[in-house]
């Protein structure tokens, strides 16, 4: 079952990167460089899909004691982590040949880095205590991470910067680069749910 799941992944992130190099169109004015576009964004989804549920699952530790939940929630935390740290990696990329600038300290940007802090601060929580203690603070510093969420999605909205509203601007797109668009979305959730469950696999066994 394991081969076939990653043999889907495998095809899916294959056709994505086809699909973004060789059916979407190039963009007018931003040139090759949009193209990030296809990786940063879905990149942010998959961030705030994996912490949501890891923060809600935390929750779930808090309130039953469960291992198991735990298991889960440190697993989708670390991918959390991991396309936080992509989001934040691609972003500058993107934003060098259009803004000028590696980093501005825009509303979105500096509130993403102040996600990765917190995700930086949870793992770092983990190892600086042990037991339920190290479980139990985590989760509450989780739920912390989870209120940065709509700070960081409605960002643009609210403080005027230099970040673009997706939310927004994804309805003007040509239809090639919003099917690509949205099979880019797709596909790294798909990658991000797998690493998930590996990670949970990996962290059933350490624990015994």
């Amino acid at each position: 079952m394991k081969k076939i799941i990653y043999l889907f992944l495998l095809i899916a992130l294959a056709a994505s990167g086809y699909a973004i190099f060789f059916y979407a169109p190039e963009e007018v004015t931003q040139g090759i460089v949009q193209k990030i576009f296809y990786i940063h964004v879905p990149s942010a989804f998959a961030m705030y899909a994996t912490l949501i549920t890891g923060a809600a699952l935390g929750l779930g530790y808090l309130i039953r004691r469960d291992d198991a939940l735990d298991q889960w929630a440190v697993s989708c935390m670390e991918v959390a982590l991991l396309f936080c740290t992509i989001v934040l990696t691609t972003g500058p990329i993107w934003a060098k040949p259009i803004w000028g600038a590696w980093w501005t300290w825009d509303a979105r940007l500096t509130s993403t880095f102040f996600l990765w802090l917190i995700l930086i601060a949870y793992f770092l929580l983990r190892k600086a205590f042990t037991g339920t203690e190290a479980k139990r603070y985590s989760a509450i510093l989780a739920l912390i991470g989870l209120l940065d969420v709509p700070i960081i999605m409605f960002a643009v909205k609210l403080w005027r910067g230099a970040h673009p509203s997706v939310l927004s601007a994804r309805e003007y797109l040509p239809s090639e680069m919003r099917q690509v668009f949205i099979l880019c979305i797709l596909t790294i959730q798909f990658l991000a749910w797998t690493l998930v469950i590996i990670r949970k696999s990996i962290e059933a066994k350490r624990r015994g």
